[in-house]
């Protein structure tokens, strides 16, 4: 341990992000990224960018990125509120709207950077356990707190919530914020933007890492209340005026502009998904209802981890969770038809 370190640096436990093997024929199915490149129109735009663009500071208010996610949503510009990946939003979230007296509450199966983020800005937080099919009741969470935050579909189970179920929590937690992290909410999931109107309390995340395929830029936003958005921007202008650069808000607002490449990229992935939940279940897996691209498998007599360093002798990485509750699971990216047949036809080895 480095004698220079400040106390809370010494005291962290960092996320742990899925790995980028560099393997030979690599199956990389462990970090739900797109498996179809972006829209063609991004790679024009990303182009088009000038020399006078780049030698400038970028536009710290992302303004035209702002007001495509606007129009898209049906919000005001003045409602969303951009970031360096959804990461960077929720993160500013915790600090600008969730650091409250109360304690912070989110499922105890859910996403792991969560107690990262309330470790580092000194937010007491508490799990609530998700049912025993893994489902989230809305019931189970007390109306006084100091904030909610739950991602839907949820990670890593890839269960989704209804909006009656959201709506329910809103109208209990009608003195915190609740942020309902939808990184994947596009591959069959209901948004709940359309809520925002009627919860001010409501902050909902998004982000053109997964559905959009822009994993490597880095955008992510937020949609909400006035209020909410000022207090995310206050901490961004506290800390990084200029989190998009020219070239992510440019490549941003061509993507979503093609709206046609994103419904056919979703499809394929939903289809895919379907198909390899059947193909599982065949294989004698019990694999939960996913609406996501990725789905949440366990297999009754084989342990996951066996069959985790079984794939990865093959070439084929999936992602294992050596955690309470979910230690015999696997997550499995949903990745192109040649590479969920690799995993099948080992799979069908492993297990028939």
């Amino acid at each position: 341990m480095n004698r220079y370190w400040s106390d809370i640096v010494k005291s962290l436990t960092p996320y742990v992000p899925g790995e980028q093997p560099r393997l030979e024929k690599l199956v990389k199915l462990n970090t739900n990224e797109s498996p179809y490149p972006p829209s063609p129109k991004v790679l024009e735009a990303i182009i088009g960018v000038s020399a006078d663009a780049l030698r400038r500071y970028p536009d710290p208010e992302s303004t035209e990125l702002r007001q495509a996610i606007a129009a898209q949503n049906r919000v005001e510009p003045a409602q969303v509120f951009v970031g360096n990946g959804s990461d960077e939003v929720i993160a500013l979230a915790f600090l600008a709207l969730l650091k409250q007296p109360l304690p912070l509450y989110f499922p105890d199966v859910s996403y792991s950077f969560y107690p990262v983020w309330a470790q580092l800005f000194g937010i007491e937080c508490r799990t609530v356990p998700v049912a025993q099919d893994f489902s989230i009741d809305p019931d189970a969470y007390p109306e006084q707190n100091g904030g909610i935050i739950i991602p839907n579909p949820n990670a890593p189970t890839g269960m989704l919530m209804s909006l009656a179920s959201i709506r329910r929590l809103l109208q209990r937690s009608a003195d915190s914020v609740v942020v309902i992290d939808e990184a994947y909410i596009d591959f069959g999931g209901e948004s709940a933007v359309g809520l925002i109107g009627e919860f001010d309390n409501l902050l909902v995340v998004q982000t053109l890492s997964k559905s959009r395929a822009l994993a490597g830029l880095r955008v992510g936003y937020a949609m909400g209340n006035v209020g909410l958005i000022e207090a995310l921007g206050r901490v961004k202008n506290s800390f990084n005026s200029y989190p998009l650069d020219a070239i992510a808000q440019c490549a941003a607002v061509a993507a979503i502009g093609d709206a046609d490449h994103f419904q056919r990229s979703c499809q394929r992935v939903i289809a895919s998904r379907e198909a390899l939940c059947s193909r599982m279940a065949s294989l004698g897996f019990q694999v939960l209802p996913s609406g996501a691209n990725f789905i949440f498998a366990t297999h009754p007599r084989y342990p996951a981890r066996q069959l985790f360093t079984a794939l990865r002798e093959r070439s084929i990485v999936v992602r294992h969770f050596d955690k309470p509750r979910i230690d015999n699971f696997l997550r499995i990216s949903i990745g192109t038809d040649q590479d969920i047949a690799a995993l099948l036809d080992a799979l069908a080895e492993l297990v028939g």
